[in-house]
């Protein structure tokens, strides 16, 4: 059960395995990118790729989807980024239970966005878990974990990646144990879990009023969604890589200066703590640039305040 690029390199993993592959279940299709053309999942594709069934239930509560699955009396479920709830009928059905691969040190960042958290909450490790599933959010016990560091050009998309392969050579080394009866379950540390929010659109909204190495984090936490933008000439800006730099606390959050060498950018933006310095820019309707050819073609951008 899996439907993002995330669950991709674990269904791989799998077909590649001793193991059988009876189905393959993900969210159902969805209208996409600028055209909103119907498109299927990642898992989906490659499922068919490979031959396998897919199923694709608008919900696991719905008495045909626990039925389907109960036919195919699977012995064990893997899920990876499967976007629904499992709910207890689903959970009791396979001998082995239900194993989940997640992309953090649980307890530490349970739920919906741990990639994205870890990097905006400058975590500098992270890593994969593999638990035993239960009704809780992400609260089941540990059957295996793998630590993976978080470096300072690391964005949501290059650490899912990296995460995504960890996770599914975890997920096989960690099956053989577990289906030989090698592996104890370890319980988690209620006391030490903490949660995360789903990311909204919304949350890409620069507010200058915040420190530049937050700032920083932000751009880095929501590439490739939603991105971190503000407005320029009542068109929406977004900034595609900068850099935290010195500077201290400013008068004027949002201000735009020009940077002198060796500065590690040529244009910064005053915020609450700091410069943010830009180093790619993307105005609406336009190519991404450099800060430098985005300055060329809007000369008074330096000098001015952003919202």
């Amino acid at each position: 059960m899996g439907t993002p690029e995330f669950a991709v390199p674990s269904l791989e993993a799998l077909v590649h395995s001793s193991y059988q592959v009876v189905a393959v279940c993900t969210q159902p299709d969805r209208k996409a990118g600028r055209g909103r053309q119907v498109a299927s999942s990642p898992v989906k594709q490659l499922a068919l790729s490979r031959g396998i069934e897919v199923l694709q239930p608008d919900s696991l509560k719905l008495t045909s989807a626990v039925e389907r699955l109960t036919t195919l009396a699977p012995e064990l479920i893997v899920v990876a980024a499967f976007g629904q709830i499992l709910p207890r009928e689903i959970l009791a059905l396979p001998e082995f239970g239900c194993l989940n691969v997640h992309p953090s040190l649980l307890p530490r960042h349970r739920g919906s966005s741990p990639i994205s958290t870890a990097i905006w909450q400058g975590d500098e490790v992270t890593g994969v878990t593999i638990m035993l599933m239960d009704t809780g959010v992400d609260s089941g016990p540990i059957l295996g974990q793998r630590e993976v560091s978080i470096s300072g050009d690391d964005t949501t998309g290059s650490l899912g990646a990296r995460l995504a392969e960890a996770g599914a050579q975890l997920l096989v080394e960690t099956l053989a144990l577990w289906l030989e009866g090698k592996i104890k379950p370890q319980t988690q540390e209620e006391a030490q879990a903490s949660y995360t929010k789903a990311v909204s659109k919304e949350d890409g909204e620069i507010d200058w009023q915040l420190p530049a190495v937050e700032l920083w984090r932000r751009v880095r936490a929501f590439d490739p969604w939603p991105g971190c933008y503000t407005s320029w000439r009542e068109k929406r800006l977004k900034l595609s890589k900068v850099v935290p730099l010195g500077g201290g606390k400013s008068e004027k959050p949002g201000k735009v200066v020009a940077l002198a060498p060796p500065a590690a950018a040529g244009v910064g933006i005053e915020t609450g703590d700091g410069l943010l310095g830009l180093l790619r820019v993307q105005l609406e309707g336009k190519r991404e640039v450099s800060a430098e050819e985005f300055m060329r073609g809007q000369r008074d951008f330096v000098g001015s305040l952003l919202p």
